[in-house]
């Protein structure tokens, strides 16, 4: 006869036996409810890009945002809320514009984005032929004088093959930063990048790219899917002569200001940071990057207070500044809190979209790995079933230099790099239960991390 266990069916759909996961599951739903009926997040990020839009680092819009996010922090209840001195690149598009001639002898107007941090072309016409690759390792062969004077189209395409995009996204991201200073070595003129894209559509991706020291400073653009396939076609028939016109650069650097909010601590002030960032690319609107990231960071702190949880660290949300071009808010937030002796157990980021949660990265020792992987069960009703990453945020990556355990939310990625760095990340692309679904999740294990750390 089999022996008949006394457990307890909870609304979720999950088998609880022990008395501390029961009181865990409730909480979780707790925090759900609140969430999902009550929570800002939503309304914060239409109010974040409809009303103040794209912010890259150093423009008049970012700074509306910095005091637009200190201000939803001191509404959420944060005891305290302040701004933090970063030095930050001043990047500025400009007017742009590629054509390439056709046959007939017209020039033919591409969509295009010059990539962050290129350098223009001081707007003057620079013309010349094109030559294709299709990869770093053709690239790597042709000798000198075959890219002297030319354009280099590195055609990589995203690798659709693979269900986790971000691994596409990270092996053409090669081709992004490099494309320039690799054109540069060998002569040529300026470097054009497929995009960095899943979409099948002529949406230019932008996004950052480095120079080499002492290499000169060529520009690199970008297009799309759709262009790049048009391109390829033409350059297997003929010759084909591109003119780039652009006014991008550097202008040096500015003081501007990450936002922080926090609560403090019931028993210590040892610090829980979640956080995203603030600064967007100046095109569309940064809802999904990362305004998604900011409205879940300011909400964990909301539900906290609305809640009544008393939390026994400190739990700090963080808007990072200038994560786009220059990392330069994370950078200074790791050194503050090094500076100041600060103790944080904790950092989760939220810069992967604003789409449905369906895991948590982990960095971190196997010992906390193993601990955060046994609530796995607490967070499967919410479609949270994938902890096997070892990633985090970029922002959060001085403090895991300082051997702080990160984490990194994974929302759903199909969608993220259709849009990603472009005129089409809108508000409209984030679905509200979404949203706040990953707001959610976020709560949830910042309430288990600060009930057991």
């Amino acid at each position: 006869m089999k022996k008949i266990v006394n457990i307890s069916l909870l609304t979720l759909g999950m088998v609880f036996i022990s008395g501390q996961t029961k009181e865990d599951s409730i909480q979780f739903n707790k925090i759900s409810t609140e969430i999902l009926n009550n929570g800002k997040g939503y309304d914060e990020l239409r109010e974040l890009t409809k009303n103040i839009g794209h912010r890259l680092s150093g423009s008049e819009a970012y700074e509306k945002s910095v005091q637009w996010a200190a201000q939803k922090l001191r509404d959420a209840g944060a005891d305290k809320v302040w701004l933090q001195d970063v030095m930050i690149p001043v990047w500025v598009r400009g007017k742009e514009s590629l054509h390439i001639k056709t046959p007939n002898g017209n020039w033919k107007s591409l969509k295009m984005l010059s990539l962050g941090n290129s350098e223009g072309t001081g707007g003057k016409d620079v013309s010349g032929e094109i030559i294709m690759v299709k990869s770093l390792e053709e690239y790597d062969k042709l000798p000198a004088e075959k890219v002297k004077d030319k354009i280099v189209f590195f055609n990589y395409p995203f690798n659709q093959g693979n269900v986790q995009t971000f691994i596409s996204y990270r092996e053409s991201g090669a081709y992004r930063r490099t494309a320039a200073s690799l054109t540069a070595r060998k002569g040529g003129k300026f470097a054009i990048i497929r995009s960095l894209s899943s979409a099948f559509d002529d949406v230019p991706h932008t996004g950052n790219m480095r120079y080499e020291e002492n290499i000169s400073k060529i520009p690199a653009v970008t297009i799309g899917n759709t262009t790049a396939d048009e391109l390829e076609t033409l350059l297997k028939n003929q010759k084909v002569t591109a003119k780039l016109n652009s006014n991008c650069g550097m202008k040096g650097e500015k003081l501007s200001h990450s936002v922080i909010g926090e609560i403090t601590g019931k028993k210590d002030q040892n610090v829980i940071v979640v956080g995203g960032h603030l600064d967007s690319w100046d095109v569309g609107e940064g809802a999904h990057d990362d305004g998604s990231g900011i409205v879940q960071s300011i909400e964990v702190l909301r539900t906290f207070k609305k809640l009544g949880l008393q939390n026994n660290h400190t739990i700090r949300a963080v808007c990072f500044a200038n994560e786009e071009n220059g990392t330069k808010g994370g950078k200074q937030y790791g050194k503050t809190a090094k500076d100041n002796s600060e103790k944080h157990l904790f950092a989760i980021e939220s810069d992967a979209g604003g789409f449905s949660p369906r895991g948590i990265s982990l960095e971190m020792d196997d010992v906390k790995r193993k601990q955060i992987k046994s609530w796995g069960n607490l967070f499967l009703p919410y479609g949270v079933y994938n902890f096997e990453g070892k990633y985090s945020g970029s922002d959060i990556a001085p403090l895991h230099e300082m051997v702080v355990p990160t984490a990194e939310l994974v929302p759903e990625p199909q969608r993220y790099f259709d849009i990603h760095h472009t005129a089409e990340d809108t508000f409209e692309k984030v679905n509200r239960r979404e949203l706040l679904l990953g707001s959610t999740v976020i709560t949830q294990l910042i309430y288990m991390i600060d009930k057991n750390w």
